[in-house]
């Protein structure tokens, strides 16, 4: 364990220190979702009240999906890093030490996750200003469960990036698949308000019981069903891709 932990430090450090010296990456990526703040939000204002829209306001209604659709789109792009480390023969030459491959895994994932929850922290910024008020504690238990979604979306990528080891192809892999989740969970529109054959195909989708829930927890209700789904199928799927994307990576360091 001692071994895996420093390995992953060490990982760790040697990729923040790449990132660091390019952090307008940071702000770049959070220009989609400050356009859908405050260009599309404001149009939910007029839907308040509105039969089957939820109560708690415009931006306690959005705000919390959007943060979701941060973690899967964000994260969901985050493999394009290991497609460069193969391409420059990092991962051929970490073949060659005794490194972990868990931890190589890990340490990317660290820095990953790292400047995803300073993104995170950035548009809740944004929303406090505009008129988001969530729960303290809320907003805490959301924080973990955006991490873990988070992480389950960026091992899946370097998972992806490592079998298809092209961006082009990455790409459009993951816009294939993330694209009709990401609408089929909720994030711009409440679900409550779509037809029912909308609802029964969304029960399949992982990501609409984190969007449901990070609603329910920003709003207080921790007792809501769909906090504790939520955070048992979304930590499923972060350990399983985390042992895919750990095969993967022993595989491609063969």
């Amino acid at each position: 364990m001692s071994k895996l932990l420093r390995d992953s430090w060490l990982m760790f450090k040697s990729q923040f220190n790449v990132s660091r010296r390019t952090p307008v990456w940071v702000f770049i990526g959070m220009f989609q979702p400050i356009c859908y703040m405050l260009l599309f939000a404001p149009l939910l204002k007029n839907l308040v009240g509105v039969p089957g829209f939820p109560s708690g306001g415009a931006y306690n209604i959005f705000t919390p999906g959007l943060m979701v659709m941060m973690a899967i789109f964000g994260a969901g792009f985050a493999g394009f890093g290991i497609i460069s480390r193969l391409r420059s023969g990092f991962i051929e030459r970490m073949r060659v030490t005794p490194v972990s491959r868990i931890a190589m895994i890990l340490g990317s994932l660290g820095v990953d996750m790292l400047l995803f929850m300073i993104q995170i922290a950035l548009l809740l910024v944004v929303g406090l200003l505009l008129g988001f008020r969530p729960d303290v504690g809320g907003m805490a238990l959301l924080a973990l469960l955006l991490l873990l979604t988070g992480m389950t979306m960026s091992c899946f990528s370097y998972a992806l990036a490592l079998l298809v080891k092209d961006e082009g192809s990455l790409a459009a892999s993951v816009n294939l698949l993330v694209l009709p989740l990401m609408l089929l969970s909720g994030i711009m529109l409440p679900l409550s308000l779509a037809p029912d054959i909308l609802k029964n195909v969304a029960k399949v989708n992982p990501f609409t019981y984190a969007v449901d829930a990070s609603r329910a927890m920003v709003a207080g209700n921790f007792g809501d069903s769909s906090v504790v789904k939520a955070f048992i199928i979304v930590g499923v799927l972060a350990i399983l891709t985390i042992f895919w994307a750990t095969r993967s990576m022993r595989q491609a360091a063969m």
